[in-house]
C-alpha cells in the first residue's frame, strides 16, 4: 500500500462517513490547525522539562486526536471530549498557578527554550481556537471542544511561565 492515494489531487478530501469537501473547507482548516498544534506540542514535549509536563503534554496530544476525530465527523456522531477533560486542564492550571509568583505585568515570550516553545504552542492554540470558534458558531462542533481549546491556551501560558 502506498502513502499516496491520489484522492486529494483535485483539492478535495474526505471526512468521517465518506463526505468529500474542499481542502479549504472550515473543518479542514480547523483540522490543520489542530494537527499543527499537536506537532508544536511534540516539540515542546521534546524539551528538557519536568516529567509531569511531558506526561501532561502527551495526554493533551492524544486528546487533540480525539478532537480531530470529532471535528472530522459532520454527522456529529462522536463526542470524545467532555467536561472531565476540561476539568483536568483547569486543575493543571490551578496547580501551576499556586506554584508561581503573582503575575505583575505582561510576559515577554522567551526566557528558556521550554518557555519559548510553550509560548509558540499557545499562539498556535489561539489560532486553532479561532478556527474551532468558526465551526462552533455555525453549530458544526460542540461546546466542549470550544471550551477545551480555550482552556488549553491558558494552560500553555502557565507552562510558559514555569
Amino acid at each position: 500500500m502506498h502513502i499516496y492515494t491520489k484522492t486529494g489531487d483535485r483539492g478535495e478530501t474526505g471526512l468521517i462517513g465518506g463526505v468529500r469537501v474542499k481542502k479549504t473547507d472550515d473543518r479542514i482548516v480547523a483540522l490543520g490547525e489542530i494537527d499543527e498544534l499537536s506537532a508544536v506540542l511534540g516539540v515542546l514535549r521534546a524539551q528538557k522539562c519536568h516529567k509531569w509536563a511531558k506526561l501532561t503534554i502527551l495526554r493533551i496530544q492524544k486528546e487533540l486526536f480525539a478532537i480531530g476525530a470529532d471535528v472530522a465527523d459532520p454527522a456529529k456522531k462522536t463526542h470524545r471530549i467532555n467536561e472531565t477533560h476540561i476539568k483536568a486542564l483547569e486543575s493543571a492550571i490551578d496547580d501551576l498557578e499556586k506554584s508561581l509568583p503573582t503575575q505583575k505585568g505582561f510576559v515577554v515570550p522567551g526566557g528558556s527554550q521550554f518557555s519559548a516553545f510553550a509560548h509558540l504552542a499557545r499562539t498556535v492554540c489561539r489560532r486553532a481556537e479561532r478556527a474551532i470558534s468558526k465551526l462552533y458558531l455555525k453549530k458544526q462542533t460542540d461546546e466542549y471542544i470550544q471550551i477545551y481549546i480555550n482552556r488549553l491556551s491558558d494552560l500553555l501560558f502557565m507552562l510558559a511561565r514555569t
